[in-house]
């Protein structure tokens, strides 16, 4: 028993492997045998998941000394789609390794269970991979693809934990595991989960929140944690970036309008220096608060969005103004003035 608590113990690092450098060095015999230990894997929870003292055990040792989004007794039965779609992604992996990959994802052994949602998700991945155009160096920085990539992936492991959890039932829910994740990364991992979701509904035909419990569900899950607590939201939307924002605004119009709030509430916190023409922040600016250079920018992605989160913002801003008196003299009013700049973009001229 403990030799087989000890082969659990690695797929954690297993899955950190695939997803890091360390793969450029990888020929196909070497992809078959991390392949066949995602097998593996795969079998010890179709064995055990009948018995809950031996499913607990091995959920517990998963647990151990993870730094991440952590891993439950039901990864091991997405064992070989986890480490498929992160191998997918990791440019690092040499053509010929890669070439075996995508065979075994398209081509799995016969005899194989239906697959799954991650199933069917790995395939698809493998089957858009076959169509793109070879990558170009110059596209990115190395630095830049890994961190894309490690988020992907983490966002994909926290994915499968939430389905994990819905589908076994567990007492602590999703907000159980969202609250026990490292901060502030959880965020950008929880943005990644949105925007993967986001994309895979929108490539299905006639998809929607009802019809694809895997992918919505999850999703839900996670908006009602960032919106049941103002604080969270906060770090959230000061965390990323604002066209990323603007994106999942689109794609979740529940998240749009607290965004929004959010914005207004740290514009209203801005005083105008009369001595240097500028909007200001305090003294000593905290979290919760945006310089003006950062709010214009975010209010310029809301321009630059959609048509209802554009028409949306610029009726904040035209309310906003008019219950600071309405000026149209440069200073008085914060919004005022964000109008005026952005009215350069957008057209609009204050009436």
């Amino acid at each position: 028993m403990e030799t087989l608590l000890w082969q659990v113990e690695q797929l954690p690092g297993l899955l950190a492997v695939s997803r890091s450098g360390q793969v450029r060095d990888w020929d196909p015999p070497t992809l078959d045998r991390a392949l066949q230990w995602g097998r593996y894997f795969q079998h010890l929870h179709g064995r055990f998941r009948a018995q809950p003292r031996l499913r607990a055990a091995l959920g517990q040792r998963l647990r151990r000394g993870q730094h991440g989004p952590p891993l439950g007794f039901g990864h091991l039965g997405r064992c070989p789609e986890l480490l498929g779609l992160a191998l997918l992604g990791n440019r690092a992996l040499p053509p010929a390794a890669c070439h075996r990959l995508l065979r075994s994802l398209l081509l799995p052994p016969s005899g194989q269970a239906t697959p799954g949602p991650f199933g069917l998700l790995a395939r698809r991945r493998a089957a858009a991979q076959l169509l793109l155009p070879p990558p170009s160096p110059a596209q990115a920085r190395p630095e830049e693809l890994e961190q894309e990539q490690s988020l992907r992936t983490e966002a994909q492991l926290l994915l499968s934990r939430l389905q994990e959890d819905e589908e076994e039932e567990e007492e602590q829910g999703p907000a159980g595991v969202l609250e026990h994740l490292p901060r502030p990364r959880v965020y950008r991992v929880l943005a990644a989960l949105l925007l993967e979701q986001a994309g895979d509904n929108a490539g299905r035909e006639g998809a929607s929140w009802a019809e694809h419990r895997e992918g919505p569900r999850p999703a839900a899950a996670v908006l009602s944690w960032l919106l049941g607590e103002p604080g969270r939201l906060s770090v959230f939307c000061r965390l990323l970036p604002g066209s990323l924002l603007v994106a999942l605004s689109a794609r979740y119009p529940q998240l749009g309008t607290p965004y929004l709030h959010l914005l207004t509430n740290w514009g209203s916190r801005l005083r105008y220096d009369p001595l240097s023409g500028q909007w200001t922040s305090s003294r000593c600016p905290s979290e919760d608060e945006l310089s003006w250079e950062e709010l214009r920018e975010r209010f310029s992605c809301f321009m630059r969005g959609p048509a209802p989160l554009r028409e949306a913002a610029l009726a904040s801003l035209k309310n906003l103004k008019i219950q600071d008196g309405d000026f149209e003299v440069c200073g008085l009013s914060v919004w005022t003035d964000l109008l005026l700049e952005l009215g350069l973009e957008v057209g609009w001229r204050g009436k």
